[in-house]
């Protein structure tokens, strides 16, 4: 299981661990939706179309490996590595959490674990882990987003 702790109340940087093992921080862009992270030596960048509804993320040779497409809507999707993993936002008497789905199955799931500091959870079987941190990075700020326009 993935865990997302905010490290600042003022920055969008969050310490990412697996099983208690520290593996990469997601630094989120300040101006623009997306954000960076690093795993095993590699290097990845995430950016958004202007209204944050699709996100791409690159490696460092700018090759595009996973995509999410309408990122905010009830149900959306991610394609990476030839395969779509669709995502459904659970009952609005649940907030905002995310479901990893496989036909009407939950099979993954992304949901806070602290409503002051924005820490995160995320349960994404089947996914490879720089696609799972991709998702959440995705998640986490289209939440942020949504909270900046609410506010």
């Amino acid at each position: 299981m993935l865990k997302a702790r905010r490290t600042s109340m003022w920055r969008n940087r969050y310490e990412i661990s697996n099983d208690a093992t520290p593996i990469a921080v997601w630094d989120g862009n300040s101006w623009t939706s997306g954000g960076r992270f690093e795993l095993d030596g590699h290097a990845y960048r995430i950016g958004a179309n202007g209204w944050g509804t699709r996100y791409t993320m690159t490696d460092s040779r700018d090759a595009v490996l996973a995509e999410a497409e309408r990122v905010g809507r009830k149900q959306w999707r991610v394609h990476a590595g030839g395969r779509t993993y669709e995502f459904k936002r659970d009952s609005l008497w649940r907030g905002s959490d995310e479901q990893l789905m496989d036909g009407e199955t939950v099979i993954g799931r992304i949901k806070r674990t602290s409503a002051w500091r924005g820490d995160v959870a995320a349960e994404l079987p089947g996914l490879p882990l720089p696609v799972q941190i991709f998702v959440l990075g995705v998640v986490v700020t289209n939440w942020n987003n949504q909270a900046a326009a609410a506010a």
